[in-house]
């Protein structure tokens, strides 16, 4: 999964933003429009996108709106536009902050450190009976300590981070197994199986882990 996305028209911009982030070693893609950034977040996911809103055809606003059907990544929109309407549509529309251009690369990056801390450097994820212990990469159901492997770890871990969001199996089988695995999407169905025997009470009739027909699964 890339750790953050740039969805940002100003190639400049873009690139020095890019060069940034890369050099405090995240893994950076970086889209000059809603449509190509969208195509990016569906093959790879992204743990936090900063997106502009004055954008080629699908704009920010669209964009925020789209992720937002499928996902609770972080989205942080940084935009020219510095009217409180404009921030009060972004916020309303799904983002979690909103910083405006031109803003300091210093006070950005230490936005962004402090979203990876806060939402992804928890030592522990509890939801119910079920706890993530992310140091050891282990899996606890009712207190006792349940094998899984890496996969079925990373997977429980991506749905329990979205919890009450059907994320789409395409979306899911790229975030875990990568775009050019050669795992084939029917991998991703065997580990839901594996994974409900492991934590449902009756994994015939789930309570956490829900299908939705035809999308995907959803965590509760």
């Amino acid at each position: 999964m890339t750790d953050i996305l740039i969805v940002e028209d100003n190639k400049e911009i873009a690139s020095l933003l890019a060069d940034f982030l890369r050099k405090e070693n995240y893994v950076v893609s970086v889209a000059d429009s809603g449509e190509k950034a969208w195509n990016l977040y569906e093959r790879y996911g992204a743990k936090l996108i900063i997106l502009d809103i004055m954008l080629p055809g699908m704009d920010g606003y669209a964009l925020c709106s789209k992720i937002r059907e499928s996902s609770n990544t972080h989205i942080l929109i940084a935009s020219a536009k510095t009217e409180k309407g404009d921030k009060l549509k972004g916020l309303n529309l799904g983002a979690d902050d909103y910083i405006e251009k031109p803003y300091d690369i210093d006070i950005l990056l230490a936005k962004i450190k402090g979203i990876f801390k806060r939402k992804y450097a928890l030592e522990e994820m509890t939801e119910g009976n079920l706890k993530l212990n992310m140091v050891n990469h282990t899996l606890f159901v009712n207190d006792r300590e349940v094998d899984v492997t890496i996969k079925e770890f990373e997977l429980l871990k991506l749905l329990m981070e979205n919890k009450n969001v059907t994320m789409k199996k395409d979306y899911l089988f790229n975030s875990v197994w990568g775009s050019d695995s050669e795992s084939e999407l029917q991998t991703l169905t065997v580990h839901i199986k594996w994974l409900r025997e492991k934590i449902e009470e009756d994994p015939k009739k789930p309570k956490h882990i829900i299908t939705e027909w035809g999308v995907g699964y959803r965590f509760e």
